[in-house]
């Protein structure tokens, strides 16, 4: 069960980097830019812990 409300929270927090990605762009100086960045670098470690990386062949 909490593993269900952890993967819901993952995938909010993945449409909302979708959502600031195409709202800021590149644009660095955005108010939003440094929400992005916080955000991407949580998505990273939970798929870093969680999400098992394909070997290559």
């Amino acid at each position: 069960m909490i593993r269900d409300v952890i993967n819901a929270e993952y995938e909010c927090l993945v449409d909302i980097l979708d959502q600031l990605i195409d709202l800021v762009g590149e644009d660095e100086a955005h108010p939003l830019a440094s929400l992005m960045e916080v955000i991407s670098v949580l998505i990273e470690r939970y798929e870093d812990d969680n999400i098992p990386e394909i070997a290559d062949p």
